[in-house]
């Protein structure tokens, strides 16, 4: 048997793209900061995402049955912690961060990318709801240095052609 603090540890040494993944509609408006997030299939544009189901998130994106994944970069690591721990009526403060696509889920004007889902299917696995979402628009933002999760901390990926001149 696999102990869980030894799984745990396995899984800080697999890196994984930062995001906000954010929910609007009947069930109230709500987010979360999440790695567990991934590309299905390119045709149609298909992802998942993993949420816990004791998150407030995962009952509000089964009501609402869309959300957003917004890629952050480096200079949002303020906003992952207010995601991350603060007080929901905090997280959507300044109006001004925020537009919406399709689904009228929240989207961070300043991601790297924004795909706006429609959940097809929903999952539930452990603790844990996989949301399959159809991607109905996206957005894609400037090019900036990415913001990744890996051995416990958040870090960031330098990507150095955007460091050349001209770029």
């Amino acid at each position: 048997m696999i102990e869980q603090d030894e799984f745990r540890s396995a899984m800080s040494r697999l890196g994984g793209a930062v995001t906000l993944v954010t929910t609007d509609g009947p069930g109230g408006r709500h987010g979360l900061a999440a790695t567990a997030v991934c590309s299905v299939t390119d045709t149609p544009p298909t992802l998942l995402v993993c949420v816990n189901q004791a998150a407030r998130s995962n009952g509000r994106i089964k009501a609402n049955g869309v959300f957003c994944v917004n890629v952050l970069c480096s200079e949002h690591e303020e906003l992952v912690s207010i995601f991350a721990q603060g007080a929901s009526d905090t997280r959507f403060a300044d109006d001004s961060l925020w537009t919406t696509l399709v689904t009228g889920a929240p989207s961070l004007v300043s991601a790297l990318a924004n795909l706006d889902c429609q959940v097809e299917q929903q999952i539930e696995i452990g603790t844990h709801t996989l949301f399959i979402g159809a991607v109905n628009a996206l957005r894609l933002g400037p090019a900036k240095h990415g913001l990744v999760y890996f051995a416990r901390r958040l870090q960031q990926v330098i990507d150095t052609d955007l460091m050349s001149p001209g770029k």
